[in-house]
């Protein structure tokens, strides 16, 4: 009955909603509230999603892509991952839905407890010129920046950058995060941004100025109270890090108090997790032990495997420092069944460590040993990680410098050409005497004007040099995602009527996971360069070879006809795959899949045998289509290249239609494709 008043509410909304004509800003404030709703009661808020969908939010209407992402993610905390993805492959074929799609995904990933970064960093790149960096206020109020869909991209970037260390890019993130949640007037954004905010400002040494931010979260989260539950959370993280364990406790303790009053039963569940670590390091173990076996159907039950994860781990702790070895054993198999997080190194150095000093406090040194040599490992890698994140940082600030060094250049300028004014009109009073003073002004003028020159242009080859290597992959130096966006919309603002021009290729290569499991990160390196310098062999010098992330990669091809094009994808199949590939595990079998298709898209013909016009496309639509011939390929077994040959669809809704259904539109021979067999 505690959903009783927000129910009664959302019943108001959905009343003056069907009486007036439809307001997006009140209508996004219902959605987020229905899907915060669904963390805690997912099928009760499907259930009215369902019952409160607007005639106005119809296919093809355009507050559809809205109320899509609402039931994706309403879909996602009721489990059912499927349903959610059918969901965005909806959103991919709007125009507004393209990040919305990347972000639903990016989201079921994050569900799953596997790396997310990617996707939102692929949704927030489609958000940017909505929503540009520094200027949120105008974004969202002039520019329809969709601020919750750009906050939640950034949250998982930060989430993802903190875990591997690298606190002062996910600093800015948040900072980010809290300007857009701030100009769009949610308060509970803004409090949650300031709890994780805090967390990313302990993780740097400091505690004083994550305090000040935490008082400044719980006063935006008053009269709010799953808000005020997780920022209480997070100041007993901070509290934790700063190993005051009674404040820690108490701040979990009042969370909890403040979940239940909520009938938050999964934010509940989450904190009764935390409740164990607290428990347990005040030698509470059985009040641990009690905590986290309440939880664990809890969280179960809501498919929440990163804190079910978490969980098992201190259960391990607690039953360790009980010495009933044999429980701990089997609680660390169920940690090891979720496999190692390659973005969640800190965390899971922290872990392994706490491990180590427990083991060996319980005296069994074979155990502690093996994992502290883990936790020596998976630190290291995460010094790495921030040491480049460092340096990612130190570049923008050179930028910055340098930018400041060309306003002061300027400024010197100008007043030299005063100075230069000011000496005119004294040579007129003067004479001949001023005179040789003048001309003894323009020669330090000179010189001076020549070094400024000098300097200029030393300013500028280093602005060149940090813009290449910004866009540059460092491991294949192939071209990477922000060189080919940037590729885009300098060739979007050239597009002539038909849209984007050209063939695309994605690529990716076979079961490349198995080579990291198997034979090391270091075989999977030399893997990925190999291959980037054998499809970079097998394209023309005027083709674009971008590294799009992990194991796949695009080829962007411009005027390459359809025969051209599989004779190219053809020669990158043989490349590939013909050759084992050099590794320091010993030689390796790598093939590849490959989606490939030439836009713009046309049928082979219309009524009457004559030629069906082409379809004007976007680039970014042109991208999804190869990325579904790529799908196609891996479904028919990989170690092929599957492209398009033609497209029956007299319209753009057709053929977003049949992008929707794509294996359907295949069957009815509304899109004919051609397979081309990688080596044996």
């Amino acid at each position: 009955m505690r959903w009783l008043p927000a129910a009664l509410l959302l019943l108001a909304l959905g009343l003056a909603q069907a009486a007036t004509p439809p307001d997006p800003v009140a209508e996004d404030a219902l959605l987020a509230q229905i899907t915060r709703r669904a963390f805690d009661a997912p099928e009760a808020m499907l259930a009215e999603l369902r019952q409160r969908w607007p005639a106005h939010a119809g296919p093809g209407q355009p507050r559809e892509a809205a109320w899509l992402m609402a039931r994706g993610r309403v879909l996602l905390q009721a489990g059912q991952v499927e349903a959610a993805d059918a969901v965005a492959t909806q959103l991919v074929t709007r125009e507004d839905g393209v990040a919305r799609a990347w972000l639903l995904r990016a989201l079921a990933l994050e569900r799953a407890g596997k790396p997310a970064g990617a996707l939102a960093a692929r949704a927030l790149a489609v958000l940017d010129p909505h929503c540009p960096a520094g200027d949120e206020v105008r974004a969202v109020r002039e520019r329809g920046c969709d601020f919750r869909s750009a906050w939640e991209a950034l949250r998982m970037l930060q989430r993802e950058q903190s875990a591997q260390g690298a606190f002062v890019l996910a600093e800015a993130g948040l900072r980010r995060a809290l300007a857009l949640a701030r100009a769009g007037g949610d308060k509970h954004l803004v409090a949650l941004s300031l709890g994780m905010l805090a967390l990313a400002l302990q993780a740097q040494d400091r505690l004083d100025v994550a305090r000040a931010e935490l008082q400044a979260a719980e006063a935006e989260a008053q009269g709010d109270l799953v808000a005020s539950a997780r920022v209480r959370n997070y100041g007993a993280i901070v509290e934790r890090r700063a190993l005051d364990r009674e404040a820690s406790r108490s701040g979990v303790e009042a969370a909890l108090q403040l979940a239940e009053q909520a009938d938050a039963p999964h934010l509940a569940a989450q904190l009764r997790s935390n409740l164990v670590d607290s428990y347990m390091h005040q030698g509470l173990l059985k009040e641990a032990l009690a905590a986290g076996q309440r939880a664990l159907p809890v969280l179960q039950r809501f498919g929440d495997r990163y804190y079910e994860r978490s969980l098992h781990h201190n259960l391990a702790v607690a039953y360790i420092k009980l010495r009933q070895f044999e429980q701990a054993r089997q609680a660390l198999a169920r940690v090891g069944e979720f496999g190692v997080d390659p973005a969640d190194f800190v965390q899971r150095a922290r872990e392994l460590r706490e491990l180590a000093d427990t083991w060996a406090e319980a005296g069994q040194y074979k155990e502690a040993l093996a994992a502290l040599h883990g936790e020596r490992t998976l630190t290291a890698r995460a010094n790495e990680r921030n040491r480049a994140a460092a340096l990612e940082e130190l570049g923008r600030k050179y930028d910055s410098a340098a930018k400041q060094r060309d306003l002061d250049l300027l400024a010197r300028d100008g007043q030299l050409k005063d100075q230069q004014l000011e000496n005119r009109r004294l040579a007129q009073k003067v004479g001949l005497a001023v005179g040789a003073l003048l001309l003894l002004s323009l020669a330090l003028v000179g010189v001076t004007l020549l070094r400024m020159r000098r300097a200029q242009a030393r300013l500028t080859a280093n602005q060149r040099l940090l813009r290449a290597q910004s866009e540059r992959d460092p491991l294949t130096d192939l071209s990477n995602r922000r060189h080919f966006l940037a590729v885009m919309d300098q060739r979007a603002r050239e597009e002539t009527a038909e849209g984007f021009r050209g063939a695309l290729m994605m690529i990716d290569i076979d079961h490349f996971k198995n080579v990291n499991d198997r034979h090391g990160h270091a075989a999977g390196d030399a893997v990925i360069v190999e291959v980037a310098h054998r499809i970079k062999a097998a394209v023309r010098d005027t083709d674009l070879v971008v590294r799009w992330g992990g194991e796949e990669f695009l080829v962007f091809a411009p005027a390459l006809p359809g025969d051209d094009l599989a004779q190219m994808a053809e020669r990158i199949l043989s490349s590939i795959g013909g050759q084992p590939v050099v590794t320091p595990a010993g030689p390796l079998r790598v093939t590849a899949s490959i989606g490939f298709a030439s836009f713009p898209i046309g049928s082979r013909g219309g009524a009457g045998g004559a030629a069906a016009p082409a379809l004007r496309l976007h680039w970014e639509q042109a991208v999804n289509w190869a990325d579904m011939v790529l799908y196609k390929a891996k479904a028919e077994g990989r170690n092929r290249g599957v492209g398009i040959t033609a497209v029956e669809a007299p319209d753009a809704n057709m053929l977003a239609a049949l992008l929707q259904d794509f294996d359907a539109a295949c069957l009815n021979g509304q899109v004919q494709l051609r397979q081309l067999p990688g080596p044996p």
